[in-house]
């Protein structure tokens, strides 16, 4: 079957790309940018791949077109589509339909952690020799691709609430039917497409109807928000990460650390074991105790997860080093929500003692752009000693309003090269720049790396 996929370039897409050939499918696509990585990797698989959205590009008519839910009705490929019948289907749907259906499904939801902890909970597998197929959003450093087919009953899927496509606005994960579901977190997201808070948890509310009697629902005990929706029914066996309080009742993590790297597990008061990791931040913790409770939902003990993730490499743009210059190192993390600022800048402040922290953050979120989360911004940003703050395109509201409700100095420009020579200037040795953005952010991390590497030449 010759399968189009309009919207390619995207990780869930491209993703859904590689299951395809992998199934033996001839797979083409196209997007309004096809570039590196997403590009040259579908490229190695022998994947077609067309700019923009021409309807030249359907002119050798495929049998079916999976189309992302970036597009929308007057987009000349999707009008043709329509008008000509071809046949057509969501990424969600066909995944369901191809692959989902007749295996042991492990999403992993939430508003913060989900590719972080899909990546974790993979790789456990992986290690556990299970051979799981997955679908991540992001690029996972411990495997190849962000997507494999697997030879195992097991698939794990990082399951996102956004939309499905143009004509099923429902979120992505109902369609995955998960056994095992990790909800992370519930926050306010998302604000192109939901109302509030209730609408989110309504599409939560028909995930959790989905997961069988014989499936586990895992989530953490003290957030309002996800009680509210398992209260709304939940026909499954649940089990929580807990707090100090509560520890023989569930999962809980005693740090042997301030800033994460080492941390005791058990569960309902039984050790299992102690993770020594790479990773910093609470919010690694929380990931990885949900990662090795679904694993051994799975079948994998936890003393197997516990040794699996002490060899995790974090995904590609959590909290990411890109480089270091004369002590002072830039990271890259892929930040659009102040709650997960915060969590980052919390986890590096507990790494950095008393070293100065730069955070360097552009709104870029639909939401973070419309202007939702801006009286809670400035305090996420508190654990920050110097605040820089992008003006992008796009964005509703003044970013230069912060400036007054920041702790620390803030500077904001709409002019990025001056916003990298203004943070080269101010930079010194031993010094974490934190570069927070869901998007490319005009290639920032180099330009800083390179500003610093020509600073430290002039010395």
């Amino acid at each position: 079957m010759h399968i189009h996929i309009l919207g390619i370039c995207g990780t869930f897409m491209g993703g859904i790309a590689a299951i395809a050939k992998q199934l033996g499918h001839r797979v083409s696509g196209c997007d309004a940018n096809v570039y590196p990585p997403m590009s040259t990797q579908l490229e190695e698989l022998g994947i077609e791949l067309k700019q923009g959205y021409l309807i030249d590009h359907l002119k050798d008519e495929p049998d079916l077109v999976i189309v992302g839910n970036a597009m929308s009705r007057g987009n000349p490929m999707v009008e043709y589509v329509l008008d000509r019948n071809i046949a057509y289907t969501s990424g969600p749907q066909w995944l369901l339909e191809n692959v989902l259906k007749d295996r042991w499904v492990l999403a992993v939801s939430g508003t913060h952690g989900k590719t972080t902890t899909s990546s974790m909970l993979t790789w456990i597998l992986e290690y556990a020799n299970m051979a799981p197929g997955y679908l991540i959003g992001g690029v996972p450093q411990n495997f190849e691709s962000s997507a494999r087919l697997g030879e195992a009953p097991f698939f794990v899927i990082e399951a996102d609430e956004y939309d499905t496509a143009f004509f099923d606005k429902r979120s992505k994960f109902v369609h995955y039917r998960p056994r095992t579901l990790v909800i992370n977190n519930l926050e306010f997201d998302h604000a192109d497409i939901f109302d509030d808070l209730s609408d989110i948890q309504k599409q939560f509310h028909h995930l959790i109807r989905m997961v069988p009697s014989n499936g586990v629902v895992l989530y953490p005990q003290n957030e309002q928000a996800i009680a509210e929706t398992i209260d709304k029914g939940c026909w499954t066996p649940t089990q929580q990460s807990v707090d100090e309080l509560n520890r023989d009742k569930g999962w809980f993590a005693e740090k042997l650390k301030a800033d994460g790297s080492e941390f005791v597990v058990t569960f309902k008061g039984d050790i299992q074991g102690t993770v020594k990791w790479n990773l910093i931040g609470d919010f690694n913790i929380d990931n990885g105790l949900m990662a090795i409770a679904a694993a051994r939902h799975a079948g994998v003990p936890s003393e197997v997860g516990i040794e699996a993730l002490s060899e995790f490499i974090n995904t590609k743009r959590r909290l990411e080093l890109r480089g270091t210059v004369n002590g002072i190192r830039v990271f890259d993390d892929f930040a659009h929500h102040p709650t997960a600022i915060n969590k980052t800048l919390t986890g590096v402040r507990h790494h950095v003692g008393k070293e100065r922290i730069i955070a360097v953050l552009e709104p870029r979120s639909n939401t973070m752009k419309s202007g939702v989360h801006k009286d809670t911004l400035a305090a996420s940003l508190d654990h920050a000693d110097l605040i820089y703050i992008y003006q992008g395109d796009g964005v509703d509201w003044s970013v230069e309003d912060l400036i007054k409700d920041c702790k620390a100095p803030c500077v904001v420009s709409a002019d990025l090269a001056n916003l990298v020579e203004s943070i080269s200037d101010e930079t010194q040795t031993n010094d974490t720049i934190v570069v927070m953005s869901n998007g490319g952010f005009g290639d920032i991390h180099n330009k800083l790396l390179n500003a610093l590497t020509d600073k430290q030449n002039k010395v």
